[in-house]
C-alpha cells in the first residue's frame, strides 16, 4: 500500500467513541447496561461515545469485553487484503440441514455494517417467512427465484434486483428445475466478532464447507 493510501486508511478509520456507540446499539444495550457490565460511569461513557474523552487501553478492554468483541475491533485498521476475495478461492459453507451453499464476499473490519454472500440455491428450495432489522439487496446472477414481500409475489431473473426493508415479512423460493445463483447484501448482523472461527467440514467434492453452530445471539 502506498504512503498516500496508508494515510487515507488511517484518516478513514472511525473514531473509538462512534464505534462503541454503534456496537452498543447493535446489541440493543443502554448506556447504563454497558456501564454496569464494564464497571465505568454513565457520565464517562457518554463522553467517550461523543469522543470528548479517550479511554485507556485497560478501560477499552473492559468495554470491548462487555460488547463481545476484541480490543482490535476499535483500533485495527483494515488492509486491502481484508476486503479482497478471488473467484474460485472463497471457502464455501452451509448451515447444517440446509441445501443452500454460501460464499462469503464481505470482510470483517472495524465498524463494518454490511454482510454479503453469493448463494447457490437448488431447485425446489423454499425459505421460511422472516422479518428482521436492517435492509437487504438481492441481485440474480443465474437462474430465477420467486420473492414474496407481504402479499406481493414477483419473479426475479438474471440481472433483476430487489432492495427492501428487512422488517417487511418476506420469503423466497426456487420454483424452477435448475440451480439459481444470487448475490445477497444486507445490514443484518451475521457474525459476532472477527475472533470467532467457525468449524469447517469438507464436502464430497473437497470444497471446504463451514458448519455454523447454533448459539443464542445478542443482536
Amino acid at each position: 500500500m502506498s504512503s498516500a493510501a496508508g494515510k487515507f486508511a488511517a484518516s478513514a478509520q472511525p473514531k473509538v467513541g462512534a464505534l462503541i456507540r454503534a456496537r452498543r446499539r447493535q446489541l440493543q444495550m443502554t448506556l447504563q447496561e454497558l456501564c454496569d457490565a464494564a464497571g465505568i460511569s454513565v457520565g464517562y461513557l457518554s463522553q467517550v461515545e461523543r469522543d470528548l474523552a479517550t479511554p485507556s487501553l485497560g478501560t477499552l478492554a473492559q468495554i470491548a469485553r462487555s460488547l463481545d468483541v476484541g480490543v482490535d475491533f476499535f483500533i485495527a485498521t483494515p488492509s486491502l487484503e481484508d476486503g479482497l476475495t478471488r473467484a474460485g478461492e472463497r471457502n464455501r459453507f452451509s448451515v447444517d440441514g440446509s441445501s443452500i451453499i454460501y460464499e462469503r464476499i464481505a470482510a470483517d473490519f472495524t465498524g463494518n455494517v454490511l454482510s454479503s454472500f453469493i448463494l447457490y440455491v437448488p431447485p425446489g428450495y423454499r425459505s421460511e417467512t422472516v422479518s428482521h432489522e436492517g435492509e437487504e439487496i438481492l441481485y440474480v446472477l443465474d437462474g430465477s427465484i420467486t420473492q414474496r414481500l407481504d402479499d406481493r409475489e414477483m419473479v426475479l431473473k438474471p440481472g433483476d434486483s430487489l432492495h427492501f426493508r428487512g422488517n417487511t415479512p418476506h420469503s423466497w423460493s426456487n420454483d424452477t428445475d435448475r440451480e439459481a445463483r444470487l448475490l445477497w447484501t444486507g445490514t443484518l448482523p451475521m457474525f459476532r466478532s472477527r475472533t470467532e472461527k467457525p468449524a469447517l467440514r469438507s464436502s464430497k467434492d473437497g470444497t471446504k464447507i463451514m458448519r455454523t453452530r447454533n448459539r443464542k445471539e445478542r443482536t
